[in-house]
């Protein structure tokens, strides 16, 4: 009775331990017979179980597994198949699933969260641009693997051009995108729902749609009821938006692709890659430049521009000895910015200061002007909330709110003192909000340095290592 149980036999390969099964699969971990003992996982899918849809659906999953080849994405070795089964041969991915990884934390800090979300992002992105739909997108089907994660279990997978539209429910209720319950007709748009769905739980612990019966569940799902973050929920400004903007139940006015792609805080240009270090050296080189050429400001933003690949950079990097260098290399670059920053501070504190008085002109001249004069108060604000060592994004979006005002003022206003008064003030003002926009890069790239450092003494313990 128990030889019912033992693993199937396949030729090239010694099946062992069970990792999981489905309605019409299990997965193995097996070895590669020979010198190399490969690890590698077998999908095993017995033939008998397979209805009509079932073996539309392992097809297209082959199909698209033996096209695609992405660093975040589970790679298809090989298929095989004998009487009574078909087997897929796949990449091994030894950290677990995504949701496992949760569950032992809890919730992730953001950070934490980012990076994953970059490297999703980016295989999303590969497969958006050959018109590959996922439809199965949840942390179980997200496995980890040295430093990053792989989308998995094609099962549901379809090609589908963004007018493609399917009626079949496929998927998990929980991560599944309203559209698909409620109206019966999706596209690819439901991925990015699963997406936020994602998100929203590595950060709070919880699905969204949470509940505690099927029925409650549905109800969540049919409701109109705007998503909401957890009452307290401490988020970036950058975090909170694209997570509303993705979990939003009319597709028709959910975030696009496009739209994802370029979010701030997806940041695809900045995620850890094997291009984030020569990007960084070529930016730190121009700094090193202009900084020796007495371009003080200039050499500040080359510097924190080159941090912001730099760091990236370190979290790419598997060698302990290179990333320990990387370190000690961006540390040193780091104290060179914070020297410089005193110096630019100083420099801008002292022709902000010169110009007060051309300030107290362009204030009295703009009396008549209630809009602009609120936008000259409105940078006032923003320039004491600074000088009090308030560096943050809410002084910034202070600055960039008069901005705003003040360049629509100074495109209406005639030609005379108050034009030339107001172009050098907003001149200024570019020149602080800029500044401070380089603080903020620098104290987050100075923070992703700790938690790397943090991070990396976590894998030691940890199966699975996110450094």
């Amino acid at each position: 009775m128990a030889s019912s149980f033992a693993p199937p036999k396949l030729a090239d390969f010694i099946l062992t331990e069970k990792l999981g099964s489905g309605t019409y699969a299990t997965v193995y971990k097996a070895y590669r017979k020979g010198d190399n003992r490969e690890a590698v996982a077998v999908k095993v899918v017995s033939k008998k179980s397979l209805n009509k849809a079932a073996v539309e659906n392992l097809l297209t999953e082959i199909e698209i597994l033996k096209t695609v080849r992405h660093p975040h994405i589970v790679q298809l070795k090989d298929f095989q198949w004998d009487n009574d089964n078909i087997y897929l041969i796949l990449e091994w991915c030894s950290g677990g699933d995504l949701s496992r990884f949760i569950r032992s934390r809890r919730i992730l800090p953001e950070r934490v969260a980012r990076r994953f979300l970059q490297q999703i992002a980016c295989a999303l992105q590969f497969l958006h641009e050959r018109n590959i739909s996922h439809l199965d997108l949840k942390p179980q089907n997200i496995l980890l693997s040295g430093n990053g994660l792989k989308l998995a279990d094609f099962g549901f997978a379809q090609y589908m051009s963004p007018w493609d539209e399917q009626s079949v429910l496929r998927g998990s209720p929980l991560y599944m995108a309203p559209e698909m319950v409620c109206r019966k007709q999706y596209d690819a748009r439901v991925d990015l729902w699963s997406v936020g769905v994602i998100l929203y739980e590595a950060l709070f612990g919880r699905a969204p749609f949470a509940s505690r019966s099927f029925a409650e569940l549905e109800e969540k799902i049919r409701s109109n009821k705007p998503i909401e973050l957890p009452a307290g929920a401490r988020v970036s400004r950058n975090c909170r938006d694209l997570l509303l903007r993705l979990l939003v139940r009319d597709p028709d006015t959910r975030i696009t692709f496009d739209e994802f792609f370029t979010h701030p805080f997806v940041d695809l240009e900045h995620m850890p890659s094997a291009e984030s270090l020569g990007k960084a050296v070529s930016l730190v080189l121009r700094a090193v430049e202009k900084d020796q050429a007495g371009e003080r400001s200039m050499a500040l933003s080359l510097y924190c521009s080159a941090l912001e690949h730099f760091v990236p950079a370190i979290h790419y990097e598997t060698d302990r000895q290179r990333k320990e260098a990387l370190r000690k290399k961006v540390s040193e670059y780091v104290s060179r910015a914070e020297e410089l920053k005193a110096l630019v501070h100083s420099d801008n504190r002292h022709s902000f200061e010169e110009a007060k008085s051309a300030r107290d002109i362009l204030t009295e001249m703009s009396r008549d002007q209630p809009r602009l004069l609120s936008a000259l108060e409105l940078a006032a604000a923003a320039v004491t909330r600074e000088e009090c060592g308030m560096e943050d994004y809410e002084t910034l979006d202070l600055y960039q709110q008069s901005l705003g005002e003040l360049l629509l003022a100074l495109a209406a206003e005639p030609q005379g003192r108050r034009r030339e008064l107001l172009h050098s003030e907003i001149k200024s003002l570019m020149t602080r909000a800029e500044y401070l926009k380089e603080q903020i890069k620098m104290r987050e790239a100075q923070t992703d340095v700790s938690l790397d450092r943090d991070l990396a003494s976590e894998s030691v313990r940890s199966s699975c290592c996110v450094q």
